[in-house]
């Protein structure tokens, strides 16, 4: 028998946290987790498949990740020593948040928002700072600049597209965020490739910003792939504290075919981006819900009651959406991922049946 009372060891911080929770079904249509509905096509799957013959699986793989940095650098144009390549882009915000916060400062977002900015933060004894969006799910940087400052905030974290509202915020006021706010300015754009909306451009005038993709959202989820660009000296200071060999071969290989291959899952993108025009019209068609435009793979919709009831009876019958109803600014809202035509079909009328 053990003499250690092992949760007396555990630190107050962790111990304050809940476990992020995902609702998972065997088997079903899984439209909760904003993924690619389509699987690699067979091209891709050859060039991976041709190129798997030559890894030595036996060693490390590069620490610098040269090959897929080389492809990432020629598809935006952005030089290679600005890229940092990450286990998904959550390795990428807890690097960030190691690098310029101490314990006790502070890290901001804007409310609802992406749960893992939040989630990371008090992990690492961080305090966070909350701006609420509003009734149009946008928010104004004046009045943020100055929350933000008077909270001694260190980073600011915007999802744009925003997750889970789906919108891209004014281009104008993150503008003035960027070129106001005292600190870093953290533009998350994992969903990108939906909207092309994006402040690439801007990252040569402003040493404070940082731009992080995925390629989790486009077709390689299972292989957690996410990187940033970054100003040159910050990419020195995020190496001191990423983990060796923090990508694997298989990720860099899989990530690197794909694109430098683009034009293969360019034509799932460009699905996806139809049904979703397709997917809003026919969501609107409901009178007992209320629809939110969106620039991500994804749509929020708000029920006029029961969202709890309705998450339960869709995914009684198989198919699974993402259940936002616990946020108090949320209430009996459900968010979808586009999926195919014939599992959006399927959603469409098993929603009709459970509202």
């Amino acid at each position: 028998m053990s003499h250690i009372d092992l949760s007396d060891l555990i630190c107050e911080k962790v111990k304050n946290l809940k476990a992020y929770q995902v609702e998972t079904v065997e088997e079903g249509i899984k439209l909760h987790a904003n993924e690619n509905p389509y699987p690699p096509s067979p091209e891709l799957k050859n060039l991976i498949r041709a190129h798997l013959e030559n890894l030595d699986l036996n060693r490390y793989p590069d620490p610098d990740c040269k090959r897929l940095k080389e492809a990432i650098s020629s598809r935006l144009g952005v030089p290679g020593n600005q890229l940092v390549i990450g286990n998904g882009s959550d390795e990428l915000i807890q690097h960030l948040m190691q690098v310029f916060c101490d314990d006790g400062d502070t890290v901001a977002f804007p409310e609802p928002t992406f749960a893992m900015y939040s989630i990371l933060a008090k992990g690492m004894g961080l305090k966070t700072q909350t701006f609420e969006l509003d009734g149009k799910w946008d928010f104004k940087a004046e009045s943020t600049i100055e929350k933000l400052t008077s909270g001694h905030t260190r980073i600011v974290f915007i999802s744009y597209p925003n997750n889970p509202t789906g919108n891209c915020f004014s281009r104008t006021e993150i503008q003035k965020l960027i070129e106001n706010f005292e600190g870093i300015v953290v533009l998350d754009e994992a969903y990108y490739d939906f909207s092309g909306q994006t402040f690439l451009d801007q990252m040569k005038d402003h040493n404070n910003l940082v731009i992080l993709r995925s390629l989790s959202k486009i077709g390689l989820a299972g292989l957690r792939v996410g990187y940033g660009i970054f100003p040159k000296i910050l990419v020195d200071e995020i190496n001191k504290i990423r983990l060796p060999y923090n990508s694997n071969s298989v990720t860099q290989l899989a990530a690197t075919e794909l694109l430098n291959n683009f034009s293969l899952v360019q034509k799932q993108i460009d699905s996806i981006k139809k049904e979703r025009i397709r997917l809003l019209d026919e969501l609107a068609k409901i009178k007992s819900i209320n629809t939110y435009p969106s620039d991500a793979n994804f749509i929020l919709f708000q029920a006029s009651e029961n969202g709890e009831k309705i998450f339960r009876n869709l995914m009684e019958n198989g198919i699974l959406v993402r259940n936002l109803g616990s946020h108090p600014m949320l209430k009996n809202c459900l968010r979808v991922t586009i999926g195919t035509r014939d599992e959006n079909d399927q959603f469409l009328d098993r929603l009709e049946k459970a509202i």
